[in-house]
């Protein structure tokens, strides 16, 4: 597919760079002979091209996201490629400062500014709003059956009975809202003291917005307070922010369960500490 895809976009490559952390599309850092970085990014499945073509359209002029150079629709056996553009810079790390912090705030809320559109048909990128409850319990009992396979019995049960009784204490949801579904370091890039922007649309939806914010409280806020509260007051710039605290324990647990469910079913030693970290976070929470 990789040589399919320089072929396709006619691509000059001097050197090729295969990017790490990318789980739902196989991604390729391409050095140019004009000096120029593309990524050729190929997604696992049809769904996910889909989603990803129409964020990019929805977010285009809204959110700061690569430009799209080209996009192949794929064939029978392929389902598709992308070329984008570079943004500048690195993944966030926690070694961010305050300003950093703030516009990440400031990023996040933007996106979730965007509603569900009324002038086009979208076909990949789901609208879970309206049966949002129905939606995060589908989730959580899909992976249920390879959760099932890795925790000890009385474990699990004790997780089942843990999600029905914390999801009917949840709060009214919030939104129609526009989540990105994996906002984390990971896809948020970052030049210096600015965010460039941010990558990856694969697992977007419409929907409430207390989804979306477990990742980056996950592998970033809750590691310093004071980027918590930038964070924090940059999202309140555009949009009230939700009542992290009450929302935040419920996602956690059901987050930490879902990805033990993605670790059996990606492969549970090439997963091995990622398995490890979610199997922490869930019994930190029945316990």
């Amino acid at each position: 597919m990789f040589n399919r895809g320089i072929q396709q976009f006619n691509l000059k490559v001097v050197s090729i760079n295969e990017v790490d952390d990318s789980h739902s599309s196989t991604v390729y850092q391409c050095n140019l002979v004009n000096g120029e970085n593309v990524f050729l990014k190929i997604p696992h499945t049809k769904l996910k091209y889909v989603r990803e073509l129409e964020a990019y359209k929805l977010l285009k002029d809204r959110v700061s996201i690569p430009n799209m150079l080209d996009y192949w629709p794929g064939d029978d056996q392929y389902p598709g490629a992308f070329l984008l553009s570079e943004l500048k810079g690195q993944p966030l790390t926690n070694f961010a400062s305050l300003t950093v912090a703030y516009q990440i705030g400031v990023l996040h809320a933007t996106m979730h500014q965007i509603q569900p559109p009324t002038t086009i048909q979208l076909t990949g990128i789901q609208d879970e709003f309206p049966n949002w409850s129905n939606f995060v319990e589908r989730q959580f009992y899909s992976f249920a059956e390879d959760v099932k396979e890795v925790l000890d019995g009385s474990i699990y049960s004790q997780a089942i009975k843990k999600f029905e009784s914390m999801k009917r204490q949840l709060p009214p949801s919030d939104g129609p809202s526009f989540i990105h579904m994996d906002f984390r370091p990971a896809n948020i890039i970052v030049n210096e003291d600015k965010v460039s922007g941010v990558i990856d649309f694969e697992s977007v939806r419409f929907g409430s917005t207390e989804i979306d914010f477990t990742k980056l409280y996950r592998d970033f806020l809750r590691f310093d307070c004071r980027l918590y509260q930038a964070y924090k007051e940059g999202y309140n710039s555009l949009r009230p922010l939700i009542d992290l605290e009450v929302v935040l324990p419920f996602y956690q647990f059901t987050d930490a369960f879902n990805s033990i469910g993605w670790c059996k079913r990606r492969g549970i030693e090439k997963n091995a500490l990622f398995l490890k970290r979610n199997l922490s976070i869930l019994e930190s929470v029945l316990l």
